[in-house]
């Protein structure tokens, strides 16, 4: 039987009218934004899609699957049923199962679908397989990428259009293995793959550091777990440090509205402003969601470097605007905000990243930040450096 991208090829008027469904499509992708949405849309969608998932079981599947369904679309989704076969229990939702990783993607042949949303891949050979059977019979393919793809950013207000990383010369793509060093450079190769086979038919979405209930990470959640325990809480760098968080639950109601708009291009999603805010902000935004009596203590960068106090590991979130790189915590998001992405308070990430760690996680013991008692010896040197500091002022 022949499959339908030969039958295109045989057939010239069905040529010309899949051809024209595409440029239909472009259209739609080129008209104005919709007005912004807070969260998550209310309400069904003006027109139901038949949506595939790929992956969909990790931190952002769930809960565009969620939304999706809320919405009235048709969703399937496409992964080994084994990371959380529970994940869509009660939801209307077909459930295909294979395994991209041995090349089993025969669930997916001889379907249909209005839009593919990949979740999963980190190599494009993955993205070629996926697409060499779906392309022909979607209209639009989402891939969610990283704001990791790029160089190290130097500047404030890095956008779409700041240089990628790249493999080294010779090293081929589809064998080159993912480490932390390969990571961004075979997302971008992931993003440049799904443009070539679909060309102008593809989003590509670079998150920032996905955050909110449901991450087990705790690069966020660090925060507002330990800020509710109060006391001095050891702080990097000045209030104004810009950082940059996207809640999880926005960037699945962006997802879902890309692909509802036909939005395409490539667009940062983090936020919640252009070019970051104040660490300050978001540790403030953290206290007052756990009620706390919290006393920050901001240390400056060398001191940290002498406790050997590491950026992003120890203290999540947070990379120096001083240091090489510390425009990771300034991007610009002008582009995705313009399309339609918007942010609900900090305060509540925090609030209900401290429930969730609290009532699902139950308290256990944090993955990642600052050990407490690495803390407490830090702030002890960071408050006699300050009093040996003060006497030698008063002594002169």
């Amino acid at each position: 039987m022949r499959n339908r991208r030969q039958f295109l090829i045989e057939s010239g008027a069905i040529a010309a009218a899949f051809a024209a469904s595409r440029l239909a499509f472009a259209q739609s992708a080129a008209a104005p934004a919709a007005p912004k949405q807070d969260g998550a849309k209310a309400g069904r969608a003006a027109r139901p899609l038949k949506l595939l998932v790929l992956g969909g079981t990790g931190l952002i599947g769930p809960y565009f699957v969620k939304d999706a369904v809320a919405r009235g679309h048709q969703v399937t989704t496409f992964n080994r049923g084994k990371s959380d076969p529970k994940a869509f229990d009660g939801l209307p939702v077909e459930w295909l199962y294979g395994d991209r990783a041995t090349g089993d993607l025969k669930a997916l042949e001889g379907r249909e679908w209005d839009a593919v949303i990949d979740l999963w891949p980190s190599q494009p050979k993955y993205v070629r397989q996926a697409l060499e059977i779906v392309a022909d019979h979607c209209d639009h393919y989402l891939f969610v990428s990283t704001i990791s793809v790029y160089e190290p950013m130097s500047a404030a207000k890095c956008d779409e259009t700041w240089p990628v990383s790249k493999l080294p010369e010779n090293a081929d793509p589809e064998r080159t293995q993912l480490t932390n060093a390969t990571y961004g450079a075979l997302k971008a190769l992931c993003e440049q793959k799904a443009e070539e086979m679909m060309p102008g038919q593809v989003t590509v979405v670079r998150p920032g550091l996905i955050v909110g209930p449901e991450d087990d990470s705790d690069r966020f959640t660090y925060w507002p777990v330990r800020v509710a325990e109060g006391g001095e809480v050891l702080a990097p760098g000045t209030p104004e440090d810009p950082v940059q968080v996207i809640d999880v639950r926005d960037l699945a109601a962006f997802l879902l509205h890309c692909v509802e708009q036909s939005k395409v291009g490539v667009m940062n999603a983090t936020g919640p402003v252009s070019g970051g805010i104040g660490i300050g902000k978001m540790l403030e935004a953290c206290k007052e969601a756990a009620g706390s009596d919290a006393k920050f203590v901001y240390v400056d960068d060398a001191f940290l470097e002498e406790q050997r106090i590491s950026a992003w590991g120890d203290l999540p979130t947070w990379i120096s605007p001083r240091s090489e790189g510390g425009g990771l915590g300034q991007v610009s998001i002008e582009r995705a905000v313009a399309a339609g992405l918007t942010f609900r308070p900090l305060v509540d990430t925090a609030r209900d990243t401290l429930k969730w760690w609290r009532d699902v996680q139950k308290g256990r013991a944090l993955r990642g930040g600052l050990a407490r008692d690495k803390e407490k010896t830090a702030l002890a040197a960071w408050h006699a450096k300050a009093e040996s500091a003060a006497g030698v002022k008063k002594g002169s």
